[in-house]
């Protein structure tokens, strides 16, 4: 058998083992959240945008919301202003907001934008703000001391949580045949612009919409066990006992947090996959082996 005809005959087995995920998930929402190396590296991000349309060809509605944390700091430090955080959030002035605003609304939102359209699709960028999609309230944070008879609360400035979704625009979006890229800045009752993790944002964009799957984008492989094997196909239950025993701790606590919540609410998947496998996202979604972590209820 010539190279040539292993390679087609292998590309069919791909093609053919694809084909049940496409017939199961033909019609339904699948939100991404979008972030990591994923975002800076260029060969992923060109991966991650030919999967989305590709997606989006076969019937499967993408949602993406995105962050830009480094994309941030790095402009940040270029305007000599230094970055604080408390508990791993940005302290966030009104100098640093308008910051934000610039660079995940403007920089980071519209490239994305660009290269699903380089790569034969049709997206729209969009921030929480737009439609009234996401109403934010303040994060405030409460920290005790000994010696302190009440707690003291620490004001972090524009950093929110999110209060409310109006899925209005984005199923406007979604029907008119649109990838919507959202970037997760919203509102306040007070007319104040808030910045908020883009994991909270697509975990409740994900419950709002009644979506089949919840994918969060990681540097890591995915949930992992004490000997630093990926776990996969646990049930709610199970992520709440490692986090009980410790298995499960840093900055994977709020993913989990994020992803108990959905499952909770009724989507039927969420996934943490790991954003540094090229095609990482079709790999999770149509092979039988995944390149992650699936948590169902």
């Amino acid at each position: 058998m010539s190279l040539n005809t292993q390679a087609a005959m292998e590309i069919a087995r791909v093609l053919t083992e694809a084909l049940p995920y496409i017939q199961r998930f033909a019609g339904k929402t699948m939100v991404i959240k979008y972030g990591g190396n994923a975002m800076v590296d260029e060969a992923l991000k060109n991966g991650f945008a030919r999967d989305l349309v590709l997606m989006k060809l076969v019937g499967i509605n993408p949602v993406v919301v995105h962050g830009g944390g480094p994309q941030i700091g790095a402009l940040l430090g270029r305007l000599g202003k230094e970055s604080t955080f408390v508990k791993g959030m940005r302290v966030t002035d009104s100098e640093t907001m308008d910051v934000v605003e610039m660079v995940l609304g403007g920089l980071v939102n519209k490239e994305i934008v660009s290269l699903i359209t380089r790569n034969g699709g049709n997206a729209v960028g969009l921030t929480g703000k737009d439609g009234d999609l996401i109403r934010a309230r303040k994060l405030t944070f409460t920290q005790g001391a000994p010696e302190m008879n009440t707690p003291e609360i620490i004001d972090i400035g524009h950093v929110g949580e999110v209060e409310s979704i109006d899925p209005a625009v984005v199923n406007m979006l979604v029907g008119g045949n649109f990838i919507p890229v959202i970037a997760p800045i919203g509102v306040g009752a007070d007319g104040q612009s808030y910045n908020i993790n883009a994991d909270l944002v697509a975990g409740k964009l994900a419950e709002v919409l009644r979506a089949e799957k919840l994918i969060l984008l990681t540097n890591t492989p995915g949930v992992l066990d004490k000997q630093g094997k990926t776990l996969t196909g646990l049930k709610s239950a199970q992520v709440h006992a490692l986090i009980e025993d410790g298995t499960i701790f840093g900055g994977m606590l709020p993913k989990t947090a994020c992803a108990l919540s959905a499952v909770a609410a009724g989507v039927k998947t969420v996934h943490i996959i790991d954003g540094r496998v090229e095609h990482a996202v079709l790999l999770e979604i149509f092979t039988d082996e995944g390149v992650g972590t699936l948590i169902r209820g």
